[in-house]
């Protein structure tokens, strides 16, 4: 019956009735549409959740926390850390990769973010759609060490005494995937020669070790170089950019002795990918401003770390080649995770 009635309406009613329905729709629509824009534009209104996938301690958690702390008069809200470690990275990677794309969880990764998915049999994420870079925040060369007493005292030295023991000579690194691991493999397949891997859990038992004598070199990170080598427990014997360290300019550089030979270590702060422009653009600008303040330059400069701001397009390009060139180095040394 009911139907029925509905169907005989008068035509000038059932305009009326669409018409409504029309109206009613729109004010149900205009919010939905405007509500992701509305939040951008208020980010942020709560505090933010800066993710290390590292313990407490070492390079990433040095830089995170200092990033932190000068984000939060960046931003006008608090930043709140929290360490993560675990499979190599994956776990804290993880954790931004399945949050909310709204720019209150965010990551501060390092060259194992990209190295991971190459090298390992699988990660519970795609790092290219998951996460998108904000801007880069350091970026150091790494720095080619052997113990104080050690009889090899350049790099022609080492490649020499590689290429003639047996044996080969052995590096230690913090672990497996690891940026200094894979400095290693890059310098045995560009001299080819023989260099043999031992991982640690860790940079602290590895340069223990090394300063002990126990393994033969290691690639170390600048802030835990420049204290080791200041110390005379360690000799430099180059470092790993394509220029001079600032920090230490009587090294030579490792291209200097095998051409186009270039492994940064850097941080570089992510957001879940799908995060509103609006937000990367505001996270993006705080990271330049927070790079400006001169008490984070010189907490950085005293550590031994270069910061460098990325405009948004220039961050992702960086990326994407560190990516490429991390990949290869995986492929043609067929290194991969038992």
């Amino acid at each position: 019956m009911l139907n029925t009635i509905g169907c005989r309406l008068h035509p000038f009613l059932q305009k009326k009735l669409a018409a409504t329905a029309f109206a009613a729709s729109m004010i149900i629509a205009v919010p939905l549409a405007a509500g992701p824009a509305h939040a951008a534009d208020d980010y942020p209104s709560r505090p933010v959740s800066l993710v290390l996938a590292y313990p407490p301690g070492g390079a990433v958690d040095f830089v995170g926390r200092l990033l932190a702390r000068n984000l939060e008069s960046a931003l006008g809200q608090t930043v709140i850390v929290e360490n993560r470690p675990g499979g190599g990275s994956v776990i804290g990677t993880s954790v931004v990769t399945r949050a909310q794309p709204d720019g209150y969880t965010l990551l501060l990764a390092d060259p194992a973010l990209i190295i991971n998915p190459s090298f390992m049999k699988s990660v519970p994420y795609d790092a290219k759609k998951d996460l998108v870079p904000i801007s880069t925040v350091t970026v150091s060369p790494l720095v080619l060490v052997v113990p104080g007493e050690s009889k090899l005292k350049t790099l022609d030295d080492l490649i020499k005494e590689g290429k003639s023991r047996s044996s080969g000579l052995n590096f230690a690194s913090a672990g497996l995937g690891t940026t200094p691991h894979m400095a290693g493999e890059l310098l045995k397949a560009r001299t080819e020669t023989n260099l043999v891997h031992v991982p640690y859990k860790g940079s602290g038992p590895a340069m223990t070790d090394l300063v002990a004598g126990l393994v033969d070199f290691a690639f170390a990170t600048q802030p835990a170089a420049v204290s080791y080598i200041g110390a005379n427990r360690l000799r430099g014997l180059a470092t790993t950019g394509a220029e001079r360290s600032k920090r230490l300019p009587d090294l030579p550089t490792i291209s200097e002795t095998v051409p186009n030979f270039n492994v940064q270590f850097w941080t570089a702060l992510f957001a879940p990918g799908g995060t509103p422009q609006p937000v990367l653009d505001k996270l993006n600008a705080a990271v330049r401003k927070t790079l400006e303040t001169p008490d984070v330059l010189a907490a950085l400069e005293k550590a031994g770390e270069n910061p460098v701001y990325m405009p948004l397009d220039e961050a992702s390009a960086f990326i994407a080649k560190e990516e490429q060139m991390w990949s290869k180095v995986v492929a043609d040394g067929n290194l991969k995770q038992n």
